[in-house]
């Protein structure tokens, strides 16, 4: 029996005969939609990006060689549990970036053709599974955690600030960098927190590890920039394009690898205070060079 056909035999005599203050009208349109898009409403979920949490590694990682702790199969579905938190989050900020960034995928070469733009998705739908994967990630978090809770519950909000108007900092010159990469320390704190939940992460190696993702997530915008190669299309599709150029892309990549490796040097060698007043020498003249006549 075809799918479409499951729930309109289910409901037909129940919409028939229920009162006018209650009808399954709206769920059997909502579950018709879902059939017709399905593989639009999984798209959208992004589970291909899924291998980017690998970037918990580290963190898990270092918890480890700092920290005395005995290995157990308890342990193991404890970090299984931990991932997949992680990867439902990051599916709820995916779905989200995905609806609200339709409308400028469209005048990106090979975006337009992503489920969002060509599929007609209903946004009540949307939202639903925006929420569903959001509670179902936050409630996996609390069976670790209370401090894992927490960084999952900031991954979800920096989702929110980079996507949501009247924020939206991926509308921002160099502030779109800098609050997507920051979900690089995020997930590093998520694999530490869940061996040590009660210590944070070295400041130094956060910083690094944010300005390490700064510096890939620029080398994206710039190939990106050059690959639609029209400043005035690239600025329909990014609105901080606009404000870009080849230059300044290039000249703020330079300065994150070189915040990268000046935190990546101090840490456990010197103050996190000395390696901050030598990155912020390094953003004034990246702001000097980038704004030059």
């Amino acid at each position: 029996m075809n799918l479409r056909n499951i729930l309109p035999i289910f409901t037909s005599h129940l919409v028939i005969n229920s009162s006018p203050f209650f009808s399954f009208k709206s769920i059997q349109e909502m579950y018709l939609q879902t059939i017709d898009n399905l593989e639009g409403y999984i798209a959208i979920i992004r589970i291909d990006h899924w291998f980017k949490n690998i970037f918990m590694l580290p963190g898990i990682i270092f918890a480890l060689l700092y920290f005395d702790i005995t290995l157990s199969w308890e342990l193991g579905f404890t970090i299984l549990v931990g991932v997949l938190a992680t990867c439902l989050i990051a599916s709820a900020n995916y779905v989200i970036n995905e609806w609200l960034d339709a409308q400028f995928d469209k005048f990106h070469p090979i975006k337009k053709h992503r489920p969002a733009v060509v599929k007609n998705l209903s946004v009540k739908i949307v939202y639903l599974e925006y929420v569903i994967l959001a509670i179902m990630g936050l409630l996996m978090a609390y069976y670790i955690n209370i401090s894992f809770l927490l960084c999952e519950l900031l991954l979800l909000i920096m989702g929110l600030l980079y996507n949501v108007e009247p924020i939206r900092t991926k509308d921002k010159i160099y502030l779109d960098v800098l609050s997507e990469s920051i979900n690089n320390p995020i997930r590093f704190a998520l694999g530490w927190f869940i061996f040590v939940p009660t210590i944070l992460p070295p400041s130094s190696m956060l910083v690094a590890y944010w300005m390490g993702g700064a510096f890939l997530m620029g080398t994206k915008r710039f190939a990106e920039y050059r690959f639609i190669n029209d400043h005035q299309l690239a600025g329909l599709y990014r609105k901080s394009f606009k404000h870009y150029t080849e230059q300044n892309l290039l000249i703020s990549i330079f300065s994150m690898l070189i915040s990268y490796f000046l935190f990546g040097h101090f840490l456990d060698k010197a103050s996190n205070r000395t390696a901050l007043k030598f990155s912020l020498v390094g953003f004034t003249v990246h702001l000097v060079l980038t704004n030059w006549p």
